[in-house]
């Protein structure tokens, strides 16, 4: 979070659009997957298909529900791709402009119900996919720093695979 805060203003100067924290979740699952590519794959059946490349879905809430469209080659795109690409598909997503291959071929999918107030949960996995990460609230928790208890802004996560 300090490095987001640190680097928002000339990240939005540089690139036109804000720095969340989704792409900086999107880039890590990115960097997981290809290190252990047994994830990134598909359930067909009785067959397991593994991807050479990086499809993540992110759930997005509109009026209508939430929806989980792809962001298509992750595994080559940067910080501000991956923004752009977020906000677009959102954007069409609040508009109920998504089209289903807009929304099918991911492998992972990151769910944020931190949004809504979420302190833990388990994410149920989109078949076909195998695998998703469940972010939630971030809140003030203890620490130990050098012997003192310090209240740091802290976030459960919870991956579900199968």
């Amino acid at each position: 979070m300090k490095l987001r805060s640190d680097y928002k203003d000339e990240f939005v100067k540089k690139h036109g659009v804000k720095l969340g924290l989704m792409s900086c979740f999107v880039k890590a699952a990115v960097s997981g997957l290809q290190n252990q590519p047994i994830v990134n794959a598909v359930i067909d059946g009785d067959d397991i298909i593994y991807r050479d490349y990086v499809d993540v879905s992110v759930a997005v809430g509109t009026s209508k529900g939430l929806v989980v469209p792809v962001i298509r080659d992750a595994d080559t795109m940067n910080f501000a791709d991956i923004e752009k690409g977020i906000n677009n598909l959102a954007k069409k997503a609040t508009e109920g402009a998504l089209s289903i291959d807009e929304m099918a071929g991911g492998t992972f999918t990151i769910s944020n119900g931190g949004v809504y107030g979420s302190l833990i949960s388990t994410p149920i996995i989109n078949p076909p996919q195998s695998a998703i990460l469940g972010m939630h609230s971030i809140v003030q928790r203890p620490v130990v720093v050098d012997g003192s208890i310090l209240a740091r802004p802290m976030m459960y996560l919870a991956l579900t695979y199968d």
